[in-house]
This record gives structure tokens, C-alpha cells and sequence, in this order.
């Protein structure tokens, strides 16, 4: 059988989502925790990897088992195994051939930042003091969803066979006393959200206008984007999947 576990992890002590040698993941804790509960290695495969620092509301992964499970039992039981900062919310049975990663219709992030310093928020937003033109950074949001290849706004020497994304959404708003920015997309390439964030602040500080932006884009040249902003802002909230796939 192949399960699904929807989980919430807050990345701040975690080396990215992907397991990789001499570093905690979240990834490589969930594994050592489900193995100890099957008695038996279990490997899981994720809807995505997140990067060092990043925290998710939403993460989807799948593993696949001969065992006879309990779903909300093993949920249970998982979440008393699992460090505080790392949630299971549910374990569901899926369709033999459902992939947590390929068969995700869209992934949605959205990025905080507030101004004036707050110690409530220093582990789940980004103080950014400067004032900024929320308008222009939406004018120049806007014109994200027009452009396919995001390659600007990508890491470079990455392993990806194409920079394509189809980007459905992309905005910035005000919620109790922070800007957010909003973004959602087919796919996303590695920095990819956070080099937009930054770039787009480079925009509402008035250092580069919407025209700018757009020829940044159109150059596919990382080193012509903006600052990367920091880890902590930045939320994985949403994966969406087609209904059909997710019912075992």
C-alpha cells in the first residue's frame, strides 16, 4: 500500500527538507522515526525540498509499506517519536501509483516581512526597517504570470532539465502589520521565491523600476536579480493535488 502523510515542520533547526550526509533534515528525522515505528527502513518521498530555514504549513510525502496500518494510530504515535517542531497532521491511504511530487497540481509560499522590530516574529518573518512602494512592487508582481522561463531567479549550478514555471499568482499584502508576499506555481526552482522577494523590494525602494524587472527576466541571468532574502520569512503553505488521485 502507499500512504500519504501531510505534515507541518518549522525549518529553523532543520538543514532543508532533503536528506544529505552530516546534516539534520526534516526528511531524514521523519524516516528515522516511521522506520522505528514499522520496525522496518522506511523511505519517504516528498512534494518538494525546501531549503535550509524555510518552514512549511503544509508538506505533503509518500512511502509505501506491506504492513497492515492504523492510520490514526501510526499518526498518534509519530507525532509522540517526533521532535516539537515537526507535526504530522494526517496519514491516508492513496492510490498505488499517487506521487507526492509529480502528481501536484500547484504549491503555494508566501514570504513575511514586518517594520517595525518585534520579538514575537524573529524566527518566522524578516525585519526589513526601510520604507517601501507597495504599489510598484505589485505593478511589477504583476507581470510575473506573463514569463514562463525563470532562470534570473534561480540558484545557480543546479540540476534542473528546464527553468519553466507557470506562475498563477503572485501579490503583495498588508496583514496585521506585515507585508506578505504571496506566490503560486506549478513548480518552483531552487531560491527561486526569495530571489524574487528580493528583487521585487529592490523595486518598492525605488532602486529599479517594472521595466527593469521585466528585462532582468528576460536576460536569464541570476546575477542580474536581486539579494536573496533570508530563510526564516519564507512559508511553504499549500499543495494542491487533483481530488481523484488522493483517494485510495
Amino acid at each position: 500500500m502507499r500512504y500519504f502523510i501531510e505534515l507541518s515542520y518549522a525549518g529553523t533547526h532543520y538543514h532543508g527538507w532533503q536528506s544529505q550526509p552530516n546534516a539534520v533534515t526534516v526528511q531524514e528525522t521523519l524516516e528515522r522515526a516511521l522506520s522505528l515505528l514499522l520496525s522496518f527502513p522506511t523511505k519517504i518521498t516528498g512534494a518538494g525540498r525546501t531549503d535550509t530555514g524555510v518552514h512549511a504549513r503544509q508538506m505533503f510525502a509518500h512511502f509505501d509499506t506491506r504492513l497492515s496500518i492504523n492510520e490514526k494510530d501510526l499518526t498518534y504515535k509519530l507525532n509522540s517519536f517526533l521532535p516539537k517542531d515537526i507535526a504530522v497532521r494526517q496519514i491516508f491511504a492513496v492510490l498505488s501509483a499517487t506521487h507526492a511530487r509529480f502528481d501536484a497540481l500547484s504549491r503555494h509560499y508566501k514570504y513575511y516581512l514586518h517594520q517595525q522590530k518585534n520579538p514575537f516574529l524573529t524566527e518566522t518573518s524578516w525585519y526589513f526597517k526601510p520604507e517601501l512602494n507597495l504599489d510598484k512592487m505589485n505593478e511589477a508582481a504583476a507581470v510575473l504570470s506573463k514569463y514562463k522561463d525563470f532562470k534570473s531567479f534561480s540558484k545557480t549550478h543546479t540540476d534542473v532539465k528546464t527553468y519553466l514555471c507557470d506562475i498563477k499568482l503572485a501579490e503583495w499584502t498588508k496583514q496585521n502589520n506585515q507585508l506578505v508576499f504571496s506566490i503560486t506555481a506549478d513548480r518552483f526552482l531552487r531560491n527561486m521565491v526569495r530571489s524574487i522577494v528580493g528583487t521585487l523590494i529592490n523595486v518598492g525602494l525605488e532602486k529599479i523600476s517594472k521595466d527593469e524587472f521585466k528585462q532582468i527576466i528576460e536576460a536569464r541571468d541570476r546575477n542580474k536579480a536581486g539579494f536573496s532574502v533570508p530563510a526564516h520569512g519564507l512559508f511553504l503553505e499549500k499543495i494542491n493535488y487533483p481530488e481523484h488521485l488522493i483517494k485510495a
